[in-house]
C-alpha cells in the first residue's frame, strides 16, 4: 500500500483523506456517512477511528497526519475534537489564511499534539486553510502531472482573493499578493438580505454555507444593472467588504442606494455575480501587466467561490492563462486532501497526486428488500429501454461515491432531458425552488455539437450554453438565460457512459438530465435502502438490480 498519510478538516464540511506515496485512497466527507446533515463536522474520535477502520488502515498504519488550519475568536482554536467519554478539546491549529509579501515557507506550517484516534497523542502538522485549498487545487491538476508550474487563486469566505504561485523549485507555495480587499462571504450575506432568502429558516451559518447555489440560479432570472454595478465599486472603495461588519456595511449601503431602487432582488444578485467577476478578472490583467514573467503561465482556482460556474467560464475565457482548472472539490470538501498533499509534499518531494472523482465510500450493503419494492436484474443497456420507455426519473446508486459537492452520476436521479416538464418534475422531487435549473450529463465526444464552448467539463465546474438547435431537444437542462452547468463523461467512467452511449442510440439525443440522490438537507445516499425508502421516484437502479416500487409501496 506504501507510505500513509492522512489529512483531517475537522470543522463545517468535515473530511478525512489518506493518500498511499502519491495515490489518494479515499476521501470521505460527514455528510456522506449514514445520510448526516450537509455541511456537517467531523471531529469526533470514534468517527475518524471507524473510517479508517473501514477503509482496512489503523491509526498506527499512518506515517504522517495533518490538520486544516481555521480561523480563532478571541485569540482561541475554533477547532475542536470529542473524544470517546464526549469530552471536547481545542486544537491549536495553523490560521486560515495567509499573509502575502512575507518570506515564510506556507508549506511548513505549525506542530501540534494530540490524542486524534483514540490510541494516544500523537504529532500532527497543521498549515493555513488557504494553503490547503491551494494544494488541493494545484497537487490534483493537470500542471502537476505534467510537472509544470501554476498560478493559483484562492477564494474562499473568509478570505479576500489571494494569488499564488506554485513552483516545482522546492516545491514551494508563494502568496504574491490578495486581488481585492472582497472576502468570499459577500456573495452569500449579500444575498441573505434579499427577499428569496432573508426569510429562511435556517440558523445564520447553515444559511450562508448554503444560500450560494440558489443565489447564482436566482441571479439568472435578471440581468445586471451597470448603474448598481457602478455603486458596486465606489462602495468597495468607501466600506471595504474586509471584514464581517465591513460586509454588512456595505451591503446595506448597496441595497439602499437610488440605482437599487426598482430593480428586482434578481437583477441586484445579477449585478453583484457581474461585479465581483469583471473585479477577479481585472485585479488579474492588472498583476499580469505589472508581472510580466508570469504571463503564460496556467491558473488553478480552489475556494469555495470556485464553485461559480460564471466566473470560473469568465477567467477560462479571458485568454490571460494557458489554460484554467478547477477540482471537483473547490469548497471545504477538499481541505482534507489539500492538508495530506502538504505532507506529500513535504515527505516525497512530489506534487502530482494521483486521484479520481470516485473516491468517496463505497455503497453499503442492503440486508433485504423493504417492503412494496422488487428487485430484477437490469442491464446498463436495459436501463436506457426503460428511461425511453417510462419516462420516468431513476435514482442510480454505483460504485464508490463521488469526493466533492456534486453528484457526477454515482449518486444521481438521472432523467430524460426532451421536456421542460422534467426539470419541474426533478425540483418538486428535490423540494427545491422552481427557478433552480437541472444539469446535463452529456457523452464527451457529442457535448461541442449541443453546447458552447462544450468542451470537456466532467465537474460541472464552467458555464456553457445550449446551442439554438438544441434548446427544443433538451429544454429540461436549460437555465431561463439559455445556460447549462454541463458535465461531459467519457469511456472511463464505464456505467455513465454505457448508459449514455446506450441511450444515444435509442434517441439520437446523448443528454440526459443528472440531479443529486439525497434526502433534502443531507448528503448523498450512502446505500439503496435509503433511497428506497425515501421513495420519491419509482424506479432505483443499482449496479445490474433494478428496484421498483410495487403498489404496496408506491411514490411519496
Amino acid at each position: 500500500m506504501g507510505t500513509l498519510r492522512c489529512g483531517l478538516k475537522l470543522t463545517h464540511d468535515g473530511c478525512i483523506a489518506v493518500i498511499a506515496e502519491n495515490e489518494l485512497l479515499f476521501s470521505v466527507e460527514a455528510e456522506k456517512i449514514a445520510n448526516r446533515p450537509r455541511y456537517s463536522r467531523l471531529n469526533s474520535v470514534s468517527d475518524l477511528r471507524e473510517l479508517l477502520h473501514a477503509n482496512g488502515i489503523g491509526p498506527k498504519d499512518l506515517a504522517a497526519v495533518a490538520v486544516d488550519g481555521w480561523f480563532r475568536k478571541n485569540g482561541e482554536s475554533q477547532v475542536t475534537l470529542t473524544d470517546a467519554h464526549g469530552d471536547t478539546h481545542a486544537l491549536d491549529v495553523a490560521d486560515y489564511h495567509d499573509h502575502p509579501g512575507t518570506d515564510l515557507d506556507t508549506l511548513i506550517g505549525v506542530l501540534g499534539k494530540a490524542d486524534i484516534f483514540g490510541d494516544g497523542a500523537r504529532e500532527f502538522r497543521s498549515c493555513t486553510h488557504t494553503t490547503d485549498h491551494a494544494l488541493a487545487g494545484y497537487c490534483s491538476s493537470p500542471y502537476a502531472a505534467a510537472g509544470e508550474p501554476s498560478l493559483v487563486v484562492i477564494w474562499d469566505g473568509g478570505t479576500a482573493p489571494c494569488l499564488y504561485h506554485f513552483t516545482l523549485d522546492g516545491p514551494a507555495l508563494r502568496p504574491l499578493r490578495y486581488l481585492t480587499p472582497v472576502l468570499g462571504l459577500l456573495y452569500p450575506v449579500f444575498a441573505s438580505n434579499l427577499a428569496p432568502f432573508s426569510g429562511s429558516k435556517q440558523d445564520r451559518e447553515s444559511l450562508l454555507l448554503s444560500v450560494s447555489g440558489k443565489a447564482m440560479a436566482y441571479a439568472a432570472l435578471g440581468k445586471p444593472s451597470p448603474e448598481l454595478v457602478s455603486v458596486m465599486e465606489r462602495t468597495t472603495r468607501l466600506v471595504p467588504p474586509s471584514d464581517v461588519v465591513g460586509l454588512e456595511r456595505w451591503t446595506r449601503k448597496v441595497l439602499t442606494s437610488p440605482e437599487a431602487e426598482g430593480l428586482s432582488d434578481a437583477s441586484r444578485m445579477a449585478s453583484l455575480e457581474e461585479y465581483l467577476g469583471r473585479t477577479l478578472v481585472t485585479a488579474l490583467e492588472t498583476f499580469l501587466r505589472e508581472q510580466p514573467e508570469y504571463r503564460g503561465l496556467p491558473l488553478c482556482c480552489s475556494g469555495g467561490s470556485a464553485l461559480n460556474i460564471k466566473w470560473n467560464a469568465r477567467l477560462r475565457a479571458s485568454g490571460l492563462f494557458a489554460d484554467v482548472w478547477v477540482p471537483p472539490f473547490p469548497n471545504d470538501s477538499g481541505s482534507a486532501i489539500g492538508a495530506a498533499c502538504g505532507e506529500m509534499i513535504r515527505h516525497t518531494g512530489r506534487s502530482a497526486l494521483r486521484w479520481s472523482a470516485f473516491a468517496g465510500p463505497e455503497l453499503a450493503p442492503m440486508a433485504e428488500i423493504p417492503p412494496g419494492w422488487s428487485a430484477t436484474p437490469c442491464s446498463v443497456t436495459e436501463l436506457a429501454a426503460l428511461l425511453v420507455a417510462e419516462g420516468e426519473p431513476v435514482v442510480v446508486l454505483t460504485g464508490r461515491a463521488e469526493i466533492g459537492p456534486r453528484a457526477l452520476g454515482h449518486r444521481s436521479i438521472i432523467a430524460p432531458a426532451t421536456t421542460e416538464a422534467m426539470r419541474d418534475r426533478l425540483n418538486d422531487i428535490k423540494k427545491r425552488e422552481p427557478y433552480r435549473p437541472v444539469a446535463p450529463i452529456c457523452l464527451e465526444s457529442q457535448a461541442p455539437k449541443v453546447f458552447a464552448p462544450g468542451t470537456p467539463d466532467p465537474y460541472m465546474l464552467f458555464d456553457h450554453q445550449v446551442r439554438p438547435a438544441w434548446r427544443g431537444r433538451v429544454p429540461a437542462v436549460m437555465h431561463v438565460d439559455g445556460s447549462a452547468r454541463l458535465q461531459t463523461v467519457g469511456p472511463g467512467d464505464h456505467v455513465i457512459f454505457a448508459l449514455l452511449t446506450a441511450y444515444e442510440a435509442l434517441t439520437g439525443v446523448p443528454v440526459l438530465c443528472n440531479t443529486s440522490a439525497n434526502f433534502e438537507g443531507s448528503g448523498f445516499f450512502p446505500d439503496v435502502e435509503s433511497a428506497l425508502r425515501w421513495g420519491r421516484t419509482r424506479f432505483v437502479w443499482s449496479d445490474g438490480v433494478l428496484h421498483t416500487a410495487t403498489t404496496n409501496g408506491g411514490v411519496r
